[in-house]
């Protein structure tokens, strides 16, 4: 609180320095620095990390897709059906019961063989995580001083060393 007033003061002593007011009774002096200890604040934040491994992964590459093994074994399989069958009917039955079995039979051994090659290769992956990390951060200073045989307090934003410039007006006490 006392912070908030004295930045308020501050603020209104540098607007109302700038629209050219002064007193004419004030003079600056300075005080001498008894004692000056950092007012501390802990601060939290997040940082990134990004955490990167090595990673062995499995590919494969597509074989090239034919029809020609279920349209060879069709083939087969009519030439044999036919020769298998006696009598014209039963050539007929034959032939298109070995076209269907063999296109069936050709089609499972050319899928077998379009599964391409498998290879394995290192790659590497990446994730962003987030450390939370806490620190302590000087945000001021609680500064007593001594004038004129008094001892003062007061906080700053800055350490005044070992005096601290005051601003000293003559006021008629009424």
């Amino acid at each position: 609180m006392k912070k908030h007033i004295t930045m308020m003061l501050g603020v209104l002593g540098m607007l109302a320095a700038s629209a050219g007011y002064s007193d004419p009774n004030a003079r600056v002096e300075y005080g001498t620095v008894i004692e000056s200890h950092p007012i501390m604040q802990v601060v939290r934040h997040r940082e990134p990390r990004q955490e990167c491994w090595d990673e062995t992964v499995v590919h494969r590459e597509r074989g090239r897709q034919s029809a020609t093994g279920t349209i060879l074994g069709g083939i087969i399989g009519a030439a044999i059906g036919n020769k298998v069958g006696h009598g014209r009917d039963n050539k007929r039955i034959g032939a298109v019961a070995g076209a269907v079995l063999g296109a069936s039979i050709g089609n499972d051994v050319s899928r077998n063989g379009r599964h391409g090659h498998r290879y394995q290769a290192v790659e590497q992956r990446c994730q962003t995580t987030y450390e939370e990390i806490e620190e302590e951060r000087v945000v001021g200073y609680r500064v007593k001083y001594r004038y004129a045989g008094q001892t003062y307090s007061t906080e700053t934003d800055r350490d005044p060393g070992n005096s601290i410039r005051l601003r000293v007006s003559v006021v008629p006490a009424e």
